[in-house]
């Protein structure tokens, strides 16, 4: 029980920190590429590439705290 109890909390630190930091990396590489999606008005190309930039990030970062923290696992 113990061991499922800490993997489950190394999982959602994983996930927090993956989400919320890979964010901040993703918006700060579009906004260095010149694609801003936060404050910019409108929906255009740049936009869309900023958002997707933040997205990337975020599970990028996630997916690579899960392997770090948790062995490989998810």
């Amino acid at each position: 029980m113990s061991q499922d109890f800490n993997a489950a909390w190394r999982a959602a630190l994983a996930d927090a920190l993956g989400f919320v930091g890979g964010g901040v990396i993703g918006l700060l590489l579009g906004r260095a590429l010149g694609w801003e999606f936060i404050g910019a008005p409108g929906w255009g190309t740049t936009q869309i590439l900023g958002l997707l930039t933040i997205l990337a990030g975020m599970g990028g970062c996630r997916w690579l705290l899960r392997r770090l923290l948790l062995g490989g696992k998810g």
